[in-house]
């Protein structure tokens, strides 16, 4: 069942397996505060069991793109498409956020995202691949994020 994240009353909702909830559900609060702020956008999201379509379209990018496959479990994403991108975002049970930015438009913006929760861990799929740099967020402390741009087409 799809759910609002709101990022007023942060709630744990859908991610209550992990052990990081707390921080989890501030990032993806964080996550949602920007895209109604920017895009007037309500952000939604839906248990990983319910869109394995977007699931797919996330794991292919990273498996062709850098030979990445993360062993935690998916808990959560989201699709849409806003300001002439497709976005799609994994939350994972570990902490880890991934999202893509894929520009509909031939020869516009597209790259991978990961955001790690405040207390976890960087992934072993990432740790030597990715330098990661910190930002703070009122909702989600301190927030570490890289980055890679996308080559293939999706």
């Amino acid at each position: 069942m799809p759910y609002v994240v709101d990022f007023v009353n942060v709630s744990t909702v859908g991610l209550e397996s992990s052990p990081i909830a707390e921080s989890l559900a501030g990032l993806r609060a964080n996550e949602a505060r920007y895209y109604k702020n920017k895009y007037d956008h309500v952000f939604t999201v839906s248990p990983a069991s319910e869109a394995p379509e977007t699931l797919d379209w996330v794991n292919r990018i990273l498996a062709q793109e850098r030979e990445i496959v993360f062993s935690a479990r998916p808990l959560e994403v989201t699709s849409f498409e806003v300001d002439g991108f497709r976005m799609a975002y994994v939350f994972y049970e570990s902490g880890l956020s991934v999202n893509v930015m894929y520009g509909i438009e031939e020869g516009a913006k597209r790259a991978v995202g990961f955001k790690l929760s405040e207390g976890m861990e960087v992934p072993e799929e990432l740790a030597s691949r990715f330098k990661f740099a910190r930002q703070k967020s009122k909702l989600a402390g301190v927030i570490r994020g890289s980055f890679f741009v996308i080559k293939g087409e999706y």
